[in-house]
């Protein structure tokens, strides 16, 4: 998060941790009920639809040099599963914990005498802006980590036929008589001199016709 950051604190993922204060060891449990952010999930594959309700249970505690998140996750994920297609919904449930760190402490919770400009020490750590946190990153990323890469409506889900598309599992005796290409190339064969023997026979048959008219 940028340090220049600027959280609103009526978006509903934004936390607001000055009631727990900087005392280490202070605890706070927190619950709220959000709409789900646009693209919460893996997109084109499976999600929570925006605007659906997501249940959050949220453990705030202080330590020295910030304050430690551990929560969950609850809601209903949609989407399509790879074998049949259908549609599927299953209920989805994100642990997660991370830590938000206080501008003014190193890794180790030691005040700063300065601010340094490590961009890079900072580029993968989560701050508090006065008081404040987003939640939002860390949720997708636990969503998307709880939720199945190839969702499918069930284990043993049979998929579709492969000649013809039928959904395999509202007919379990389904099948196509699959034949042979080698034999039906000698069926072909066969086919062929068959004609050839009749064509031959009926030219026989005429020149019968023709003697015995003579």
């Amino acid at each position: 998060m940028a340090l220049n950051a600027r959280l609103d604190h009526r978006n509903p993922l934004v936390f607001d941790t000055h009631e727990l204060g900087r005392r280490p060891g202070a605890l706070q449990r927190l619950t709220r009920e959000i709409d789900a952010p646009r693209d919460l999930g893996i997109q084109g594959v499976i999600g929570v639809p925006e605007g659906a309700p997501v249940e959050l249970e949220l453990r705030l505690e202080s330590v020295m040099e910030g304050v430690l998140v551990t929560g969950t996750a609850r809601a209903q994920a949609e989407g399509e599963c790879v074998r049949c297609l259908e549609p599927l919904e299953l209920e989805l449930e994100a642990d997660f914990q991370e830590m938000f760190s206080y501008h003014d402490a190193d890794e180790r919770g030691r005040v700063k005498a300065e601010p340094d400009d490590d961009a890079e020490d900072d580029e993968d750590r989560l701050f508090l802006e006065d008081g404040l946190f987003d939640l939002e990153p860390v949720l997708r990323d636990a969503v998307v980590l709880a939720l199945p890469m190839q969702p499918v409506c069930q284990d043993d889900c049979p998929g579709l036929c492969s000649q013809c598309g039928a959904r395999l599992a509202d007919d379990p005796d389904h099948h196509h008589d699959a034949a042979d290409i080698r034999w039906a190339a000698l069926q072909g064969l066969a086919g062929s001199l068959e004609d050839g023997e009749k064509d031959e026979m009926s030219g026989a048959e005429a020149g019968v016709d023709e003697k015995q008219e003579k």
